[in-house]
């Protein structure tokens, strides 16, 4: 079996005003543990919901097929995640009944995967927090953003 991708996911959500921001990195894509890429969004007018699926999809997409790690000490990503991977029936209790579109997104991404989650180490979620941060600061003032995150920065980034 091979190694798992490695993501690791951090959002941030401000209720009152309706935005929100979100960061991920990614360790192990195409086979290789060495390199890591990651990415960085936000968008205004939205849920806490839906910032949490906007980075669970972005961070999904575009993965080589096998098994996925998610890290995150966000508790929304941490739910949304583990109804990844083991998705409710539809009608029962725990199925999603909000941003049905995103979830189709999300579980179209998450196909044929096996997924795992576990919590974030401190110091990676620390990194990914700021960086959400950056993502809801840029969305407020712009609206829906997407780049990715420098790589010098992710040089810096101590992926255990």
């Amino acid at each position: 079996m091979s190694e798992p991708v490695r993501l690791f996911i951090e959002t941030i959500h401000h209720a009152a005003f309706r935005y929100g921001g979100w960061a991920y990195a990614r360790q192990g894509a195409g086979g290789v543990a060495g390199p890591i890429a990651g990415h960085v969004g936000g968008e205004r007018n939205t849920t806490a919901g839906r910032i949490e699926l906007n980075a669970l999809v972005a961070a999904l997409q575009g993965l080589p097929p096998g098994p996925v790690a998610i890290h995150s000490a966000s508790p929304g990503v941490v739910r949304a995640a583990r109804l990844l991977a083991a998705p409710p029936t539809p009608g029962s209790d725990d199925a999603p009944a909000e941003d049905l579109d995103l979830w189709a997104q999300a579980l179209t991404a998450a196909k044929g995967r096996s997924l795992t989650v576990a919590p974030a180490p401190d110091p990676v979620a620390r990194f990914l927090h700021a960086w959400a941060e950056v993502g809801q600061d840029k969305a407020k003032g712009q609206g829906r953003f997407a780049a990715a995150i420098p790589k010098p920065n992710l040089a810096k980034l101590a992926l255990p």
